[in-house]
């Protein structure tokens, strides 16, 4: 952690509640929050629960700041501008830190004049950052960070964190973590009903989607040697079920031997997916012709029977498969018709 006497002036006077919204306002050049949602006077305090405990947020939060992944596109999705955001990177192919989903929304509202600050957070968060942009909420539940950092979150303001599983959050669970934060339940809940409407209406038009196998993994250019996989605790697995895709008996077995939110398995037990109906891994235009040419990943049904979907890792669409209420109306036609191909391949 980079430290500053500004930066330990702000997070003193946030931890003794000394920070009143005008001061707030003053202290930085970031935009303030603005909220198209409408929260009634009687919502607070409220209380969110998450994995490191409990969070108070006593007043309807003015100036929201956004950690990590999408936390950013719940905000906006409920009509909330950030302060600051997370400088994304992962797909980012215009590299202005922004993914066009997000930047689309920041039009929409009005925002683009004067951009939300964006954390660099490619090697670490940066408190500092944040604590400059004065945040009365600090909003995270989609992510990974530990205790140790979101005590030092909590002494520049009220953070809310995951609930359970550091990169396990579902998109409905990062939605209503936030939502509430803000303030906006009853928005967020009719937010996830439209979502999940519009992800109903497209599998609809897609039956062999149900009932096939998917799971999320990767190679590791120029090393075939091993398989990757995510786990069933992975929010990208957990999204192929919207799908009406399912989780294979393999991935579930290596999921409860494995307590991490990844891991590997070697080629040579390449068998090991042989339930996989439809494998989707990131990579670029030489993957699947690897694949197909390497005597033992060649075996795998799902790359014999042409099932690979791979997700370009310098395109935004890679991206979406750590989906946010933002991502999936943007990505749905695309996603399903690709999982669809490889449906139909796989039967």
């Amino acid at each position: 952690m980079r430290t500053s006497r500004r930066t330990l002036s702000v997070i003193a006077l946030a931890a003794a509640g000394a920070l009143s919204l005008s001061a707030c306002a003053g202290g930085s050049d970031a935009p303030s929050s603005e909220s198209s949602g409408s929260a009634s006077s009687g919502v607070f305090p409220v209380t969110v629960d998450h994995v490191f405990g409990e969070t108070e947020i006593d007043a309807q939060p003015q100036r929201v700041a956004t950690i990590q992944w999408a936390n950013q596109d719940v905000a906006l999705a409920l009509g909330v501008v950030p302060v600051g955001m997370s400088k994304q990177t992962y797909g980012d192919d215009d590299g202005d830190g922004i993914l066009p989903w997000t930047y689309e929304k920041l039009e929409e509202l009005g925002a683009t004049d004067e951009l939300p600050v964006l954390f660099d957070e490619a090697s670490a968060l940066d408190f500092e950052a944040v604590a400059d942009t004065t945040p009365d909420v600090i909003l995270g539940g989609y992510g990974g960070f530990t205790q140790e950092d979101y005590d030092t979150l909590s002494q520049i303001a009220p953070t809310v964190a995951y609930p359970n599983d550091p990169w396990g959050s579902t998109w409905r669970e990062m939605t209503e973590l936030d939502g509430k934060a803000l303030g906006l339940e009853s928005e967020a809940d009719a937010l996830i009903a439209d979502i999940e409407k519009q992800m109903a209406d497209a599998v609809a038009d897609e039956p062999s989607l149900e009932g096939k196998t998917a799971m999320v993994g990767y190679f590791t250019p120029g090393d075939l040697g091993t398989i990757g996989y995510y786990s069933t605790e992975d929010s990208r697995n957990k999204f192929l079920t919207d799908f009406g895709l399912e989780m294979p008996e393999s991935l579930i077995e290596l999921s409860e031997e494995n307590p991490e939110f990844y891991g590997t398995v070697s080629a040579e037990n390449a068998d090991t997916f042989d339930d996989v109906d439809i494998l989707i891994v990131y990579g670029d235009e030489t993957t699947i012709p690897s694949i197909e040419a390497d005597p033992l990943l060649s075996q795998i049904p799902a790359v014999a029977n042409g099932s690979v979907v791979v997700m370009d890792n310098s395109l935004p669409i890679a991206a979406t498969l750590t989906p946010s209420p933002l991502t999936i109306p943007w990505s749905l036609d695309e996603l399903t018709g690709m999982f669809a191909q490889a449906a139909e391949n796989a039967e």
